[in-house]
């Protein structure tokens, strides 16, 4: 369940560690601050999802600015109607919701191989992995709540072979281990291995990981090595800091060139797939927590809106209290990464930021669907409705 805004304003505290904790108000105080909340929230949710149903095209799909990664925004766009509530058959956005799935089962769109994106489109063809991961996650999350029959038959069709499609995209390399021993590690890239010349990096591995993780949640059949191969990449991709790196250099993973966006999609990956005491998600963390001006900083910084809609995932399946739980020797409760203390430090920021004419949010080089849908997916996260962003 929820923690209640009251909980959370009292759990936040600052970012660095440089101001200190407020004094508690008077409950009724808080208590209007949480309705005051609360309200905001649902009126900046209500009106970005009102920009993305007058956005949406008439075939059902949504582009960022000049027709750009058209399988990546319908993607996220959709989950942001799922995250309201929406199926294909009920709530106020079931419209929306069925166009865009229908755009992805249109005949035209099907291919024989299970790729989800468009190679005649520039931008797709040479990054439609990205499209790929997000698309196999919508579809995903539309097919385990889909009660009709018919639309499962071909949900579940188009499902498996964009699992195949993804797994047979993926890198093979071998990797030694500090202990010496060697294993088989594979992440993806913008385009297939085949492709791309077995090349690979981080955020294309987590959209990828994060696909078939819906899919294997929605019970679409998933090989249990191709997972085993990304999660020992990621591991490979791990430096002694905990961070990990842009991608897989051979060898030990360097000091200083960590990618925080992608240190926090990590441990998104790792909680969704209930790994909370193991090690590797643990160095994340700590590599997060060692870094938190980064991750709990005001304004914007680079790739901010993927590392917010990353770190943001991972601080909801933490919680308020796993992370005292997976390090039993911080003491300070203040100072625990937590739901709360992401939401203290960036709900703010997406409220003010959200354009209250248009409902949208523009503060993105990709485009105003982007950054919209993913402010969309922070601020329903509360909600715990998908599976694959459930706790």
């Amino acid at each position: 369940m929820p923690r209640s805004w009251l909980l959370a304003t009292l759990a936040a505290c600052v970012v660095g560690g440089v101001i200190a904790v407020p004094a508690p108000q008077p409950a009724c105080a808080a208590d209007d601050k949480d309705k005051e909340q609360k309200k905001a929230i649902e009126k900046a949710v209500e009106r970005g999802l009102e920009y993305l149903k007058k956005t949406q095209a008439q075939d059902g799909h949504w582009e960022a600015q000049g027709g750009q990664y058209p399988t990546t925004m319908t993607a996220l766009s959709g989950m942001a109607f799922l995250m309201e509530g929406s199926t294909l058959k009920e709530g106020k956005y079931s419209d929306q919701v069925k166009k865009a799935v229908d755009w992805f089962l249109a005949p035209a769109r099907q291919q024989a191989n299970g790729m989800l994106g468009d190679v005649r489109n520039p931008t797709e063809s040479t990054r439609y992995m990205y499209g790929q991961g997000f698309g196999t996650m919508f579809l995903a999350s539309v097919y385990g709540e889909e009660e009709d029959k018919e639309q499962r038959e071909k949900l579940e069709k188009l499902l498996k072979k964009a699992v195949e499609f993804i797994c047979k995209a993926q890198t093979l390399k071998k990797h030694r281990k500090a202990e010496g021993k060697d294993v088989d590690i594979g992440g993806w890239g913008y385009v297939s291995a085949a492709d791309g010349g077995n090349f690979d990096e981080g955020s294309v591995t987590i959209t990828a990981l994060q696909g078939l993780r819906a899919a294997r949640n929605a019970g679409i059949p998933v090989p249990k090595e191709n997972i085993d191969k990304a999660v020992n990449y990621l591991e490979a991709c791990t430096t002694t800091d905990g961070g990990i790196i842009y991608n897989y250099l051979g060898g030990v993973a360097g000091r200083g060139q960590e990618r925080p966006p992608l240190t926090a999609a990590a441990i998104c990956c790792g909680f969704s797939a209930g790994q909370y005491k193991t090690e590797l998600p643990k160095r994340w963390l700590k590599y997060c927590k060692d870094h938190e001006s980064t991750f709990l900083a005001k304004g914007r910084q680079a790739h901010d809106e993927y590392q917010t809609y990353y770190f943001g995932q991972a601080m909801y399946s933490l919680g308020d209290e796993r992370y005292g739980e997976m390090f039993p020797d911080q003491k300070e409760k203040d100072k625990w990464l937590s739901w709360a203390r992401f939401k203290d430090c960036y709900f703010p920021q997406i409220l003010d930021n959200q354009n209250k004419n248009s409902g949208s949010w523009e503060q993105s080089s990709i485009s105003p669907v982007y950054v919209t849908s993913i402010n969309l997916c922070l601020l329903q996260l509360d909600k715990g409705i998908l599976p694959i962003y459930q706790r």
